[in-house]
This record gives C-alpha cells, sequence and structure tokens, in this order.
C-alpha cells in the first residue's frame, strides 16, 4: 500500500507500508521525495512493494544494532583479503564502544557528529576518524545490501577535510644512516621499501612463492595489492643479493617459513619501535622528546621511489605501473623537489646569468666567443 502526495510542481512524496516493527508491532513506512512526473513516483513505489513482497512484511526491519552490522563487517574484510587485523582494531577499539548497541534504524547524523566531536577532543586527526567512520559506512552499506537487509538506510556519515599533503623523502645518506642502526632482521624490509616503492603491508605480506631468484623478479598478484592490481617488480643487483641471503638464511634455520621477511621464522608484523631508535641514532629526528616521533616516516621511502623513478627518467605511466599508483595527481605530489635540486638549479641560473653578462659584454667590445654549454653541478 502507498500514498502519494503531491508537493508542488513536478514534486511529490511518496509512503510505502514496508511492515512491522518486530518488537513494538508498530507500522514501518519507506518515505521518499521524488522530483519528476507522477508515473516516477507511482514506478518507486511499486519497486518498494516489489521488494517488500519478496522479503515479507515482518522480515523487513530485523531491530540490528550497530554491533551486528560490524560482526558482519569483519567477515567480509576477510573474505577480501583486506587488512583484517587494522579493521579488527579500529572496530573493537573505537567503533563499537561509540554505536555497538544503537539500532541501525536509529542511527542519524548527530550521533556520527558526537563521534567525531568526541574523537578530536582525545586528539585524534581528521584523516584517522575518516578511516573509522569509513569502516561504519561499509559495515551500514552491508547490512542494507543483505537479503533481508539489516539496516533500511544509510543515513549521511559527513568526511571531514584532510591535510594529508605528504612531504617526507629520503636523500640516500639519510637511507643508509637509519639502515645501520636497525636490526639486522629489519635492514631487509627496509633495503626492499627503498628500492621497490611497495607499501609496508605488500612487503611484510610477501612470500617466497612470490619470489622467483632466477629471473630476479617479485610477483604481486592481483588482490594482493592495496588497489588490487598485480605488479611484477624487477629486482636490482642489491635487492637480488638480499633476497638470496634471505633466502638461505631461511633454508638454513627456518625451511618451513613462507615469509621473505622474519623474525626468528615468524612474519614481521611491526617495527615502530626499532625504527624509532634508528631514527633517534641516525640523528634523523624532530628534537621533540614529548612526542617522540622520527623526523622520517616509512612510507617517505615509497615516496623517495618514486620520485627516484621520475627524476631516472622513467615515464611516468611505467612509473606508476610500477609503484601501482592509479592517479598522475599522486605522482605529481610525490615527485618533491629537495633542497639539492634547489642549488643544483641556482647554480645553473647563476651561470646562465654569468654567461649572459659576458656575451653582452664581448659583444659590446667587438670580441666573439663561443660559449660552451654549462656543466651541472653535482
Amino acid at each position: 500500500m502507498a500514498r502519494i502526495y503531491a508537493r508542488g510542481r513536478k514534486k511529490w512524496i511518496v509512503r510505502v507500508f514496508m511492515g512491522y516493527d518486530p518488537e513494538t508491532g508498530k507500522q514501518i513506512t519507506k518515505n521518499q521525495t521524488i522530483v519528476g512526473t507522477k508515473q516516477d513516483a507511482q514506478d518507486w513505489a511499486y519497486e518498494q512493494e516489489r521488494l517488500r513482497r519478496l522479503m515479507g512484511t515482518r522480515a523487513v526491519l530485523r531491530g540490528a544494532t550497530i554491533g551486528d552490522l560490524l560482526d558482519d563487517l569483519i567477515p567480509d574484510y576477510r573474505v577480501n583479503a583486506k587488512g583484517v587485523e587494522w579493521c579488527e582494531g579500529k572496530v573493537n577499539l573505537r567503533v563499537r564502544p561509540f554505536f555497538g548497541k544503537l539500532k541501525a534504524s536509529s542511527l542519524t547524523t548527530d550521533h556520527v557528529r558526537a563521534f567525531i566531536d568526541m574523537r578530536q577532543t582525545a586528539g585524534a586527526k581528521n584523516a584517522t576518524i575518516n578511516r573509522e567512520l569509513a569502516l561504519l559506512r561499509r559495515a551500514l552499506n552491508l547490512g542494507a545490501e543483505a537479503t533481508p537487509p539489516k539496516a533500511q538506510r544509510v543515513p549521511h556519515i559527513p568526511a571531514l577535510q584532510e591535510n594529508n599533503v605528504r612531504k617526507g623523502f629520503f636523500e640516500h645518506e639519510h637511507y643508509e644512516a637509519i639502515l645501520k642502526e636497525l636490526p639486522p632482521e629489519v635492514r631487509p624490509v627496509v633495503t626492499f621499501a627503498y628500492h621497490t616503492d611497495c607499501r609496508r603491508g605488500e612487503i611484510l605480506m610477501l612470500r617466497w612463492a612470490q619470489v622467483d631468484l632466477i629471473e630476479q623478479a617479485v610477483v604481486l598478484q592481483p588482490g594482493e595489492t592495496k588497489n588490487d592490481e598485480g605488479r611484477v617488480i624487477a629486482l636490482l643487483p642489491e635487492l637480488y643479493e638480499v633476497l638470496a641471503m634471505q633466502r638461505a638464511i631461511r633454508d638454513e634455520k627456518y625451511p618451513d617459513c613462507p615469509w621473505v621477511f622474519f623474525r626468528e621464522g615468524q612474519r614481521i608484523l611491526d617495527f615502530k619501535d626499532s625504527w624509532a631508535t634508528a631514527c633517534f641514532k641516525a640523528g634523523v629526528w624532530r628534537g621533540d622528546e614529548e612526542t617522540g616521533k622520527p623526523a622520517k616516516l616509512f612510507h617517505d621511502l615509497r615516496r623517495t621511489g618514486v620520485r627516484n623513478l621520475i627524476r631516472a627518467g622513467v615515464p611516468e605511466v611505467v612509473a606508476m605501473r610500477i609503484s601501482g599508483h592509479k592517479t598522475r595527481s599522486v605522482v605529481d605530489r610525490y615527485n618533491i623537489v629537495s633542497g639539492a635540486d634547489l642549488k643544483d638549479t641556482a647554480q645553473r641560473l647563476h651561470e646562465y646569468h654569468q654567461g649572459t653578462a659576458k656575451k653582452k659584454a664581448d659583444a659590446a667590445s667587438g670580441t666573439i666567443v663561443t660559449q660552451a654549454a654549462p656543466q651541472r653541478v653535482v
């Protein structure tokens, strides 16, 4: 049963009876504003009634809580091999404590804004809050797509503005200095990142089945990367030697270990403390002892790799395929100008001005001089 009300020219309010709340027994209606002809409004109402007939009036709303929807979210991440550990951590630590007991049908944008205010008060960055709200949004969408649906609607979930323009990168001396201070089992991870532009998750999940030392290549299959696209990584001589050594250690001490990068035969899960300590010992630090944050992030290695590819003359399209970036805007952000580049540019400009001034002076005196091209200062 549907009711259609005219609300101005080519604007209609449609109300469709969808069933009963299993707990309160109250009627549930689905309301929608349709802009168009009355036939458009009738077509929308007919589609909702068709769905009601398929699912039954009492099965439309099952009284699911947000916690129930989050329970379905984690298996979805597991099936799609998408950061299950990260998802579980965020859900159980941040999202579930705030939203878990709330009914999906009762969730409003005001609840979301209250969550944002709570997280900002706790000092969370906008990017972090957006990732947490993305989990909530995904859980609601999965509930709405279920048959019968566990959520009738997905309320507006605002996205906060992020200031995530990434600026950090490595000069080679920084890389070597930090590498010397890292534990032996972490050094191969950093070397691989510096030479391949891979993400940390892609590196730590790398298995020996993906490494071909004969062809000197590493294969990332579709579904094993962040953007679900496969890549083939050619091994430079230095990187080949590192992986060959890793393989020798593995074969001798941990023959059953499938992971390329391991600690005592187990996959390396994290090395945040080791990284911070190495940065401090290498003198690469903010100087802020209270924050305890190193000046260099591990992800800076990826930015550096993209920048080095472009500066080595690799076409941008090829560089994007190697690094796994889909949009050129990201590559443009990573192609950062360093202090050395600025000094080199200044020297070139200085030589140009000197040459121009000398040429004018020679022309004024009647002397003809052939000027050699300025040499690049390295």
